[in-house]
């Protein structure tokens, strides 16, 4: 097959160019998988007006069969054009009426200028082809409890032409009328509702009208036997759709209740109303994402969104959240789009910046801020401190390093540096700034540039050198307050900012609050907080002068900025000592996450912070704030089992006294079901030595229960899972009679999580081999990377540590990124140790040639084995 195609590529080669005027052909693009910014830029400074009509027949089997037809204007007819298609077989090609063999490589379709026109032209495109199973194109997935074929798309950040054949770049926005042949019970679900559906026996043709310009990216088309749920009582017709498998575990209410207040509240706030009529959520399995900004088709993973029992208070705000980052990104990346990848950071910073300003005020979670403080920023600020940090804007050379940079300084500290801009300017400039941005550049496409000269306006204010110092240069930078005291009275206070750690000297403006405190009998009182500007390395805050002499000082009070924040010693002490009598639960977490800090540099031991921990901890009623210093507590155990043999006593003691801890609150919140939830599902994580495992032998056969705490199959697979970990007894068996039970996806999905995880050099050695020599299904190696090696483990890692290392340079180069982003973080080899510090340095010097973002994970990765080693050397004996 591949030879025939050769032969019609070379004829239909030497037909396009035997009446080509151009004596020299220029230099034909070359035969690589992705578009360069340059290529981009030079297609679509010729190419304008574009549209697509787009045919598809789709019958549930491996490949689908389509029409497409293409109507652009050109500029210039100088060189060739090309149209990017990805591995289909293309039956026909008409340009511009006329018949023509495909000079096609599998990547793109070169036409020869002779062929075009300067002004209009039209081609048409009949192909077929495979459908996707990694997640990206018209993926296609087979649910083995029924049966059905459920199809659904994907195409950021340039996989729109695994599906059709497009000018597959952000900055060539287009309309499309898609007209769709399916089986007769599935749904389609497009960017616009269909206008008719017409009966045709064992089939249905679904009309979908013009759709308005969008880029080829947040275009999307869904379809197949979903379960759909509708809501018109709000401002905007509401659906939802979901396998009808799993559709008792959705929640609609729950989903149609926070679309409608975003959709209400986006309106309001960005001075535009939603711009795509209506709102469609799709529910889809093995997505490689959280979600999918699609133009009103958002998809969302089910594995993230799905639950056997009722969801937890936690469960609903991340749901909520991620609804209003989708629908930030209708009008922010989709609506206004940026002209390339180098963009990308924009448009996700100011959908995590919003969607948590949304569920902050438009849900009943007014603490997002806090938590978005205690998970998200946490991130950044740990990302940003790495070696391989960079800085908020990159430049983006082709299609394959779009996702490069997508990482929590994209995200994370994108959506922070902006809502310490809106604290700089003001709420109010910085909205005007947002709503005459989208306002202009409705429909187009956008720039940084454009942005921030949008907000540079409204504040009339010059903003060159913040943008230089925020988005060009990398690194988070150091805040500490300097004072002295005389006579109970501050009688000197200044704010000392030092540059990032990574070696970037830059220093920024930014606007804080200065909060100082001071101890009561029961509490601590705040007895002044104050906003401050600083910039440079030293700035005088004379307002403080006079105050009371405080007991404790934190100068980014309500998390205003974006810096490390260092206490100084007195007040350090205090936080230490006096957590549980600090009554502001914003300002609690954040000290929380000063000790935790000075754990991850070093400069407190592990041991001591567990102490603050088992003291002051159980008092906590706070919920989000027990989710955080849980989140340590397992970042704790990870350490205490990657240090083994060194700290092996201590380690079991410690995690053994994490497992009774949670159990015993968790029997103690009986009356708190989303509290005990939090606590008990921290039991089962923590449990590892025996009497906690054989309890929870006892929680599934039946045989102990926990008042308050219902076994549901995710909380089966969960303690399954913690059982097989560590070869409890009978746990094997019990793993098997649970997936003979459990045969749905997730059930699946389960038990093969369970199966790798087990202790057993073979299943290791079998494992390994599957997915270096991509020998299953992606969806299925995916979860076995991420399950094959627990820190515990150490000796069975170490027995294939090394075949991991020789084989990553040949895997990386044979593999996608898509696979990489996954193999990478999993299963390069860690020890805690200095020996394999060292091993990675030589991993890092010997194989330069890696992809970008396989050598940045390596690099990251040796530096985290530096600081496990340094966190288990500052442990006290």
């Amino acid at each position: 097959m591949i030879k025939g195609s050769m032969m019609l590529l070379t004829l239909g080669w030497l037909t396009a160019c035997s009446t080509s005027n151009t004596a020299t052909p220029p230099a034909a693009r070359e035969s690589k998988a992705f578009l360069t910014e340059q290529q981009a830029m030079a297609r679509s400074a010729r190419v304008s007006n574009v549209s697509y009509q787009l045919n598809f027949n789709l019958d549930g089997s491996e490949r689908f069969s389509a029409a497409a037809d293409l109507n652009f204007q050109l500029s210039d007819t100088s060189s060739p054009l090309t149209i990017d298609l990805n591995k289909a077989t293309i039956t026909r090609l008409v340009i511009n009426g006329q018949p023509l063999y495909p000079n096609y490589n599998g990547l793109f379709i070169s036409i020869n200028p002779s062929m075009l026109t300067n002004g209009s032209n039209q081609v048409h495109i009949e192909y077929n082809r495979a459908h996707s199973t990694n997640g990206e194109g018209l993926h296609r997935f087979v649910d083995p409890v029924d049966g059905k074929v459920y199809l659904y798309s994907h195409f950021e950040p340039a996989a729109a032409q695994q599906m059709f054949p497009v000018f597959d770049q952000p900055d060539l926005k287009a309309t499309y009328t898609l007209t769709v042949s399916a089986p007769k019970d599935w749904q389609v679900i497009s960017a616009t509702r269909e206008t008719s559906v017409e009966d045709q026996g064992n089939s249905k043709l679904w009309h979908f009208p013009v759709s308005p310009k969008l880029s080829p990216y947040n275009f999307a088309m869904h379809a197949g036997p979903y379960h759909m749920w509708q809501d018109n009582s709000g401002k905007y017709p509401m659906r939802l759709f979901a396998r009808q498998s799993v559709a008792n575990q959705v929640r609609p209410e729950d989903w149609f209740k926070y679309t409608d207040s975003g959709l209400r509240f986006f309106d309001d706030y960005f001075g535009i109303n939603y711009p795509f009529k209506k709102y469609d959520q799709i529910l889809v399995p093995d997505f490689l994402y959280g979600a999918m900004e699609n133009a009103g088709a958002i998809t969302f993973a089910e594995g993230r969104f799905l639950y056997k029992a009722e969801m937890t208070a936690a469960q609903k705000e991340r749901l909520a959240g991620v609804i209003m980052h989708e629908m930030a990104h209708q009008w922010f990346g989709d609506l206004v789009t940026m002209k390339w990848w180098n963009g990308l950071w924009l448009n996700e910073s100011f959908a995590s910046f919003m969607g948590t300003m949304a569920t902050a005020k438009a849900t009943e979670f007014d603490y997002a801020w806090r938590s978005f403080y205690a998970g998200g920023k946490q991130s950044a600020y740990l990302k940003d401190s790495k070696v391989t940090t960079h800085p908020i804007e990159v430049p983006v050379p082709t299609t394959a390093n779009a996702f490069d940079n997508i990482d929590a300084i994209t995200y994370q500290k994108g959506a922070s540096v902006l809502k310490q801009l809106r604290h700089l300017l003001g709420d109010e400039v910085f909205r005007k700034g947002v709503q005459n941005y989208l306002h202009q550049y409705q429909w187009q496409n956008a720039t940084l540039q454009d942005f921030i000269g949008s907000l540079a306006k409204a504040a009339n204010r010059d903003l060159d050198q913040w943008t230089k110092d925020w988005l060009y240069a990398e690194g988070v930078n150091t805040l500490r307050a300097e004072y002295t005291c005389s006579n109970g009275t501050i009688d000197s206070f200044k704010l000392l900012q030092s540059p990032a750690e990574t070696g970037q000297s830059t220093l920024r403006e930014q606007k804080v609050q200065v909060a100082l405190l001071v101890k009561g009998r029961h509490e601590m009182h705040l007895v002044q907080k104050v906003p401050v500007t600083y910039q440079g390395g030293e700035t005088e805050v004379p307002g403080l002068i006079g105050g009371e002499c405080p007991d404790l000082v934190y100068p980014n009070y309500e998390d205003w900025g974006f810096v490390k924040v260092q206490l100084d010693q007195r007040s350090f002490t205090t936080a230490q000592n006096q957590l549980s009598k600090v009554n502001d639960p914003f300002l609690r977490s954040m000290l929380w996450q000063s000790l935790w800090d000075s754990v991850m540099n070093g400069s407190l031991p592990l041991n001591n912070y567990l102490d603050t921990v088992f003291v002051n901890l159980p008092q906590e009623q706070d919920y989000t704030i027990i989710g955080q210093v849980l989140n340590t507590l397992h970042g704790s155990k990870y350490w205490l089992a990657s240090m083994q043999p060194l700290h092996q006593s201590y380690g079991e003691s410690a995690v053994r006294a994490m497992a009774q801890m949670s159990l015993r609150l968790a029997m103690e919140n009986t009356s708190n079901s989303d509290k005990q939830r939090r606590w008990f599902n921290a039991y089962v994580s923590f449990a590892s030595d025996d009497v906690s495992l054989s309890h929870l032998k006892q929680l599934l056969l039946g045989q102990a229960q926990v008042d308050g705490i219902t076994l549901d199959q995710d909380l089966r697979w969960e303690i399954i899972y913690q059982l097989n970990r560590y070869d409890f007894a009978g746990s094997k068996q019990l793993l098997q009679a649970e997936a003979k039970a459990d045969q749905s996806d997730t059930g699946i999905k389960a038990a093969l999580a369970a199966e790798v995880v087990r202790p057993d050099a073979d299943v290791k050695s079998k494992w390994v081999d599957n997915i270096i020599n991509d020998a299953e299904p992606f969806p299925k190696l995916r979860i076995a990377m991420n399950n094959l090696y627990p820190a515990e483990q150490a000796k069975l890692q170490r027995q294939t540590a090394a075949k991991r290392l020789q084989t990553l340079a040949a895997v990386d180069a044979s593999k996608g990124a898509v696979f990489m982003r996954s193999y990478a973080p999993a299963m390069i080899p860690t020890d805690c140790t200095n020996a394999s510090v060292n091993e990675l340095q030589a991993t890092i010097a010997n194989n330069p040639n890696l992809s970008t973002i396989t050598m940045r994970t390596l690099k990251e990765i040796a530096q985290e084995e530096q600081r496990c080693v340094l966190v288990s050397g500052s442990m006290t004996k």
